[in-house]
């Protein structure tokens, strides 16, 4: 299942293993909506009581299909949206192992990235990774619909994803997948005011 592929192409990517399946908290849209989603785009929906932490996670079932038929350049924008979710999952699953908070920054931030080192990876022969940065980064718009606070996360995320990612581009263009990987690796394991500090550093 594409999930589940795009799930242990992240795994290799951070060299873990995430307890959980993504694939197996996956909801259709009446499902979101009742868990307080808007059933209508990537979403992970969390609740947390006491010690328990209850994830459900939300993408398109058509837009699955449609993934599951093609490459991902093919349809990139989807294939994006796809990642970003099982990042969300991935990274809030691990951070609930450490018993460490995340902030909604930092997961955005780290699904940005987690997009971009995907899909460079995946086109690793061919790739023109610049194009990549440029097409993920630069080339972006924002729902109408967000509050001023959710349009600034959004933006800054970006924004810190896009100048670590920059910095990635050497690295790749130099074919220097061990380092690549050890940087991401690295950076992926730091804390969130750390993580945030090295995103932004140039």
């Amino acid at each position: 299942m594409l999930i589940d592929r795009i799930q242990t192409h992240l795994e290799a990517i951070y060299g873990l293993r995430c307890e959980l399946k993504a694939s197996d908290h996956l909801v259709d849209a009446d499902s979101a909506r009742a868990l307080g989603g808007s059933g209508d785009r990537e979403q992970l929906l969390v609740h947390q009581s006491d010690d328990a932490l209850e994830l459900a996670l939300f993408v398109d079932p058509g837009l699955i299909e449609r993934l599951e038929q093609s490459s991902p350049f093919d349809d990139l924008n989807g294939f994006c949206e796809a990642t970003e979710g099982v990042s969300h999952f991935m990274y809030l699953v691990r951070a609930a192992s450490l018993d460490r908070e995340v902030s909604l920054l930092e997961l955005e931030a780290q699904g940005e990235i987690d997009k971009f080192a995907s899909c460079a990876l995946l086109g690793w022969q061919n790739l023109d990774a610049r194009a990549l940065h440029e097409q993920l980064f630069d080339r972006v718009g924002y729902r109408a619909d967000l509050a001023d606070h959710e349009r600034w996360r959004y933006g800054e995320a970006n924004r810190l994803a896009r100048l670590y990612c920059k910095r990635l581009l050497e690295l790749i263009a130099a074919r220097r997948m061990d380092q690549l990987l050890s940087e991401l690796r690295h950076t992926y394991r730091m804390g969130a005011e750390a993580k945030l500090q090295r995103l932004s550093s140039t």
